[in-house]
């Protein structure tokens, strides 16, 4: 099939069209190329991808109406991954502007991309973080989410609504995935791991907050690719093909929506994940220990129990294996 890919320079993206390519599908891949982290690296991950066969990179930003749309035209489009958007927590706090730009404003683009093309599947990525103030875990695809805590996760949870009123108004199969803190090589550099990594191999301090009394459902990014790749071809049927619904499918009852948690549902405490990271690199961390960050919670644990049920599957690496794998990679990429 014909994949359209957003964000195909991002971590997640670049292992997703990798994926993609690796089945024999053809990807079309649209970044922007922003500079919130690195922009070499992002065209590190490009340049991998232009090599393969199949793969049409497209540098535009998503807030680029025009520029999209001639992108589409260009032909039949089968699946759309949106996985473009600006990401971090923290930084919603500092640049706010930047998510509704491109969370809100680039995911509505693609939305009507989406109608106008008539896609098989729309496949929306969201986050653990719509959760919010949710304090019952494991986390559950039909609790209600609508205590976000920062202005990312508000746009996120917007998206899921807004992916919602498309389903039902232009009859688009979509699912919207919520991630579990995603990890493993050709990650962010602005997140933890990569932090945590670097500080290990320089011998420099880390920051490690709320006193490092945390816990987080890490997914590997392979666990991850494997589930939404097994997930692109669940698409939700609509209303009047559908039979009996599973009282765990979070499935509308008025549109072809649903929302899934791709997480491994066992927490992890993030004194373990350091632990990993020292015993990967063969040295110590410098530790520094610091409050709770404006909008963070204190765990995350996802329920796995709809995934297993859509595809059989769901994310199973162990931090321990991760992390050397990370490390491995980090070591290569910046150290030799």
């Amino acid at each position: 099939m014909r994949y359209l890919v957003t964000g195909t320079a991002g971590f997640i993206g670049f292992h997703v069209a990798r994926r993609l390519l690796d089945e024999g599908h053809e990807v079309v891949g649209i970044d922007g190329f922003t500079a919130y982290y690195d922009v070499k690296l992002k065209e590190r991950r490009t340049a991998l991808l232009a090599a393969r066969n199949g793969f049409a990179g497209h540098r535009v930003m998503l807030e680029d109406n025009a520029a999209l749309d001639a992108i589409a035209a260009e032909g039949a489009i089968d699946v759309i991954v949106h996985l473009a958007a600006q990401a971090g927590v923290r930084y919603s706090i500092e640049q706010p502007r930047a998510y509704i730009d491109s969370n809100l404003v680039g995911t509505f683009n693609i939305m009507e991309m989406a109608r106008r093309r008539q896609v098989r599947h729309f496949m929306l990525a969201s986050t653990s973080s719509v959760y919010g103030g949710n304090v019952t875990m494991p986390f559950c695809e039909v609790d209600r989410a609508a205590h976000p805590l920062t202005l990312y996760a508000a746009t996120k949870a917007a998206t899921e609504h807004m992916a919602h009123a498309y389903a039902h108004l232009w009859s688009i199969p979509t699912t919207a995935f919520r991630f579990f803190t995603v990890y493993g090589p050709w990650g962010r550099p602005d997140m933890a791991l990569f932090k945590f990594t670097k500080g290990v191999l320089e011998g420099t301090p880390i920051e490690i907050y709320n006193n490092g009394q945390m816990t987080r459902d890490f997914t590997y990014i392979d666990d991850l690719v494997e589930s939404l790749y097994r997930l692109s071809r669940v698409a939700p049927p609509t209303v009047s093909d559908r039979g009996p619904v599973n009282p765990i499918d979070s499935l509308s009852p008025v549109a072809p929506f649903r929302t899934v948690n791709i997480g491994g549902g066992t927490p992890v405490a993030l004194m373990r994940f350091i632990e990993a990271i020292e015993t990967a690199a063969g040295r110590a961390a410098v530790r520094t220990y610091l409050p709770m960050q404006k909008g963070d919670v204190p765990a995350t644990e996802a329920s796995t129990a709809l995934l297993e049920h859509l595809i059989g599957f769901k994310p199973s690496t162990t931090v321990e294996d991760g992390v050397a794998r990370f490390v491995a990679w980090y070591r290569e990429t910046y150290t030799s």
